[in-house]
């Protein structure tokens, strides 16, 4: 399926493919992609075929952003306010709420909200001449897409300043030191690092990861007793899952296991 040529999607091996496909303009992401984004994780929760996603792009970069060209001076109180939350900040939460694991697959630039499509997704996978950019104070604006949420809970607070206020170009390999990406690779095995990635996961106990993925998303805001609690509570549902029941056969057969995904 895909949406006007913009997004292409594909499934194989329960694995989403969610390609960004406007190379011609850096994959800056116009409202249709968004709203396409959006509506395809939120489909994959609900989805038992689908226990992993990629979000990979096409052409030599993954996102630059939003599309400029859609972008103005807003004359009205409150209109750039709601085209953020309704727009950029919708695709951060939808890959964070998605109950399945999301993998990046980065190339080139992935700036603004393409980098934080990067940065909310559960692993990244970077390519050598990837490189992370925080350009909002280049265009004069403040940062968005959820980056102020973000970049602290990843890099600490004094890192996430520096990245924001400067709006410095960070390589694969720093980001990778900074802990905003799990693995950088050759740009030429990008593809199959990701999809040998998001295959093993969507092999795993789907719902097990789903819980894991909550928790953690909360966790710096949770305190201990509730953190605890909920904690135990996710644990009481996973091993009522017939995965639970394969994990623990699988162990004392002494052979792999096989998930079903719930």
């Amino acid at each position: 399926m895909t949406d006007n040529g913009e997004v292409l999607r594909s499934q194989e091996n329960g694995v989403l493919r969610l390609i960004l496909n406007r190379p011609e303009a850096a994959n800056a992401l116009t409202d249709s992609m968004r709203h396409t984004l959006v509506s395809a994780l939120e489909l994959a929760t609900d989805d038992r075929d689908v226990r992993a996603v990629i979000i990979a792009a096409n052409g030599k970069h993954f996102c630059t952003g939003a599309d400029v060209g859609n972008i103005a001076a807003q004359p009205h109180a409150g209109q750039a306010m709601r085209r953020v939350m309704c727009g950029a900040q919708q695709v951060i939460k939808a890959i964070q709420d998605c109950s399945k694991p999301v993998v990046a697959a980065v190339q080139g630039t992935a700036a603004g909200l393409g980098a934080h499509i990067a940065f909310a997704s559960d692993l990244t996978v970077a390519s050598e001449d990837a490189k992370f950019i925080e350009v909002f104070v280049r265009r004069g604006i403040t940062v968005d897409a959820g980056g102020a949420w973000l970049l602290p809970r990843l890099v600490g607070m004094q890192k996430a300043k520096e990245m924001i206020y400067l709006g410095d170009s960070i390589s694969g390999i720093d980001a990778a030191a900074l802990g905003l990406v799990n693995r950088v690779v050759p740009g030429d095995e990008l593809d199959v690092a990701v999809t040998k990635l998001a295959e093993r996961l969507a092999a795993g106990p789907t719902l097990a990861i789903a819980m894991a993925k909550r928790q953690l998303n909360v966790a710096f805001e949770s305190d201990r007793a509730t953190a605890l609690l909920a904690e135990a509570m996710a644990q009481d549902i996973c091993t009522r899952s017939e995965d639970a029941a394969e994990g623990i056969a699988s162990f004392r057969e002494k052979r792999a296991p096989q998930f079903k995904g719930y």
